[in-house]
């Protein structure tokens, strides 16, 4: 049998929107940059129901799911030259319907309500700003 630590693992985000702005987080472990709220999807749990529950324990938002956004792959370096971690991140777009964002201190350094076009100006996960316009795309009336 492998150790699972050995594979990658499956994690869920949300761009989630609220009166056009996008709601940001920066994690606050390496490799701290700028991204949406996520984690891991847990055994049982629909990635969409992992987006929004990940959304609603990082940040205290609660939001609808409208449609998948696209995915992306992060890997982490382990300091010998290989990858330390692998994830596997399938983004959602997400309207905002209650709750004030506010950042859960263990896993997210800082988070800010930002105008989608305003994005360059942060150090963000690789991939980012095309899941933003896809999900914005989804949104749209």
């Amino acid at each position: 049998m492998r150790d699972s630590t050995n594979r990658p693992v499956l994690a869920a985000s949300a761009a989630c929107f609220r009166d056009g702005r996008l709601l940001l987080v920066r994690r606050a472990l390496p490799p701290r940059l700028w991204t949406l709220p996520g984690g891991r999807v847990e055994l049982g749990e629909t990635a969409a129901d992992a987006a929004r529950r990940e959304l609603r324990e990082e940040t205290g938002v609660e939001a609808e799911i409208a449609g998948f956004a696209g995915y992306r792959e992060m890997m982490l370096p382990d300091g010998a030259g290989g990858v330390g971690r692998h994830f596997v991140i399938l983004a959602f777009a997400a309207r905002w319907l209650a709750g004030e964002a506010k950042a859960n201190e263990q896993e997210l350094a800082a988070l800010e309500w930002i105008e989608p076009g305003a994005l360059g100006g942060y150090e963000t996960t690789d991939g980012l700003a095309e899941i933003v316009e896809a999900a914005a795309r989804i949104l749209r009336p």
